[in-house]
């Protein structure tokens, strides 16, 4: 069976899986997806159907699959135990597959701000159903767009993964959060939010609900952040009104990042509180010093080993003249 470990160090979990691949298993980064060979387009799919959305005419528009390869698998106990000093788990969890459009070359934000608010709906959902089991601590919506992203079919899909452990850089952003909200007694995405807009220079777009820009200190070139404009820890609470206007502004971006890059490997995922079902009394002040966002990375240079062996990032182009890029590029054809 597949584990979990925890490396003692650092606190940081990994999935190891049961059966090791073979080193010419491996897919190379240089290797591109490719359609000839897409599980998800649309007959091709051979896995569980948790959801799908129809249009009028009963074609599907879009579907959750249940991913059958996942390191994780939703049977069983969490088994937790020791093995002399170190901490192990199975790997209990679920990994779904959200194909986003029905044509393997036609994204979302092709498709009309409808079909993005159609995504928001089934993360939406599929959040709220997943956090009912007490097991699962941790629900993340993520995208993996390109080579080398760790798209490995060019289908435009997302994925949400439900796993009974939170996440050491998620786990990192709770702490830093509560750590400022002690200090200060606000939160800190509120205040990074109310002095990127009094300066101006990093911010993309501003709607009624979300405010989009480019971190002060970013980690990759042309990154940028989706923040609710309006204090919340947990993207489940979202009202209808804000996912029409996320709908809006992931459509926009999207284009804007897809025209200004060239079509650009990229990944996002959305950052949001944990489950609190499993442990209330845990969370005395989330509520209050998280707030949920969407971190959006185009992945367009490679890490070097300076970057990873000491996780300090080399920007090559400044949030400052990304965020001008990034407002001055059309987001139409």
């Amino acid at each position: 069976m597949n584990q979990l470990r925890r490396e003692p160090l650092l606190g940081r979990w990994v999935a190891v899986l049961e059966k090791s691949l073979l080193p010419e298993e491996y897919i190379l980064p240089s290797e591109s997806p490719t359609g000839s060979t897409c599980m998800l387009c649309s007959g091709e799919e051979d896995a569980e159907e948790i959801q799908a959305l129809y249009d009028e005419s009963g074609n599907w528009i879009a579907k959750v699959l249940r991913n059958s390869e996942s390191v994780f698998t939703p049977e069983g106990d969490l088994g937790r135990r020791g093995v002399g000093m170190y901490d192990i788990m199975n790997s209990f969890g679920q990994t779904e597959v959200v194909i986003e459009s029905p044509n393997h070359d036609l994204a979302p934000e092709d498709l009309g701000r409808e079909q993005m608010r159609n995504i928001i709906n089934i993360f939406h959902q599929r959040m709220i159903e997943l956090e009912k089991d007490d097991r699962i601590r941790y629900v993340m919506i993520h995208k993996n767009c390109g080579i080398p992203s760790g798209d490995l079919c060019g289908h435009p899909h997302s994925l949400i993964t439900a796993i009974p452990v939170i996440p050491k850089r998620i786990k990192e952003e709770l702490d830093g959060a509560k750590h400022y909200y002690e200090y200060k007694e606000r939160c800190i995405f509120c205040d990074i939010l109310r002095e990127e807009e009094r300066l101006g220079e990093r911010v993309i777009l501003n709607t009624e609900h979300f405010f989009v820009f480019c971190p002060f200190a970013a980690r990759f070139p042309f990154e940028f952040w989706i923040l609710p404009r309006k204090h919340n820890c947990s993207f489940r609470d979202i009202n209808e009104e804000e996912k029409r206007d996320l709908a809006d502004v992931m459509t926009v971006m999207f284009r804007k990042l897809r025209k200004l890059l060239n079509n650009p490997p990229y990944n996002y995922i959305l950052h949001t509180a944990p489950s609190r079902i499993p442990r209330r009394a845990q969370w005395h002040t989330l509520g209050e010093d998280f707030h949920w966002h969407i971190e959006v990375m185009p992945r367009i240079r490679r890490l070097t080993g300076f970057e990873l062996g000491s996780g300090m990032y080399i920007l090559s182009t400044s949030p400052e003249d990304a965020t001008k890029y990034l407002k001055e590029v059309s987001d139409g054809d």
